[in-house]
């Protein structure tokens, strides 16, 4: 909006003894700094109306009483503090935060709408989701299988749109890998496995993302982190000089995403202030499933979407080791009869806590692994 509204006022100006007056304005043509404009914009929003969205949340008793997945098989020794009572649907504000600041910053290309789109429609799961656990007082919530239904329909359809584009086909056809500078697979191969790498890409981020959030700080916090990786990786592959030297798909437009990733970052540092131990707001399915797609989604738009993988690695350890607890578990229960754990807890984080770390130190720890993980994504550039 500001782009838009900042080129209005320069075309009127233009050839009268104003244009001197509003040079300034062209200050909204570097994506450098409506980024850094968004990043701080949507920082000061979320600092501005998070304390009147919690006191909100509390009139309205929208807080997790339910039970907490880690006192389902009892008591950790680092739960110094109970979260029950704590105001959930804390991505509610996350959610509106990103997009009115992306609106505001950011010029309203085809990547950009679409992955706005894709964050409402992930939000209104994880919010219909957080709805049922609220109010019904249990930790059900909708199933796992509706979910998973609406978010490989809604990856289908950005695979199909983005494939059905000229601009965007070769996103899809053309499969890419780290660490190596041209297309593995083209022509039918690379749109079969293409599109079966951007549905899984975001299908698999957001549900990791999902299953990171459990304690206090440590989903926002690696989300922050592997944001900013992707603003870096964005405005490469929207700079068609910097993608040309570093030998990288160019992406017309993507530089864009640099700004909603700078929102996402700000949003995210935001709701960090809040979020941090102890939690007085969580941001729940609402908040985890939006974040989580959304990375997958901008991945697959500059065409990296394996770069996630690394740059996500602490998402990709919290998904497996669920994905390996519970086929060990019923792969000994067939065998023997009762079932074996080979963590005492997944996700993984809590696997942490049973062996005795403070929860503070289990977040502080996957920080340091994201920013080791995100310093190999970033190696991808050169090392090619």
């Amino acid at each position: 909006m500001l782009y838009y509204l900042a080129q209005s006022i320069m075309d009127a100006a233009q050839g009268t003894e104003w244009e001197a007056a509003f040079s300034w304005l062209r200050l909204f043509r570097y994506i450098s700094f409506r980024a850094g404009g968004a990043l701080l914009t949507a920082l000061a929003f979320s600092l501005w109306i998070g304390p009147y969205f919690i006191a909100w949340l509390k009139e309205l008793k929208f807080g997790q009483d339910y039970a907490d997945k880690a006192e389902e098989i009892g008591d950790l020794r680092t739960r110094l503090l109970s979260k029950k009572g704590t105001p959930t649907m804390g991505g509610v504000m996350i959610v509106l935060v990103l997009d009115l600041t992306a609106m505001l910053w950011a010029q309203w290309n085809t990547q950009v709408q679409l992955t706005m789109l894709s964050v409402l429609v992930l939000a209104g799961l994880g919010f219909h989701d957080d709805w049922a656990k609220v109010t019904k007082q249990n930790n059900l919530g909708i199933t796992g299988g509706l979910k998973l239904v609406i978010q490989f329909l809604l990856a289908g359809f950005v695979a199909w749109y983005l494939y059905e584009l000229p601009a965007t086909q070769r996103v899809i056809s053309e499969v890419m890998v780290p660490f190596y500078k041209y297309p593995v697979l083209v022509g039918t191969w690379g749109l079969v496995v293409g599109g079966i790498l951007t549905v899984l890409c975001i299908v698999g981020s957001s549900n990791a993302v999902n299953l990171t959030d459990g304690l206090d700080g440590l989903a926002i916090g690696c989300t922050i982190i592997v944001c900013l990786v992707f603003a870096v990786l964005t405005y490469v592959a929207g700079n068609v000089k910097i993608a040309g030297y570093l030998e990288v798909p160019y992406v017309a437009g993507s530089g864009e995403l640099t700004v909603f990733c700078a929102a996402m970052v700000g949003a995210g540092i935001g709701f960090l202030w809040f979020n941090c131990h102890p939690a007085k707001l969580f941001m729940g399915d609402t908040g985890s499933l939006a974040l989580g797609g959304v990375l997958g989604i901008i991945a697959v738009l500059i065409q990296q979407p394996l770069i996630l993988a690394i740059a996500g690695g602490v998402f990709v350890m919290e998904a497996v080791s669920v994905m390996m607890q519970r086929s060990w578990f019923k792969w000994t229960r067939h065998r023997t009869g009762t079932g074996r754990r080979l963590f005492r807890m997944a996700p993984i984080h809590h696997h942490f806590e049973k062996l005795g770390w403070y929860e503070s130190q289990v977040v502080t720890r996957f920080y340091i692994l994201c920013v080791v993980c995100a310093v190999v994504a970033l190696a991808t550039l050169k090392i090619r």
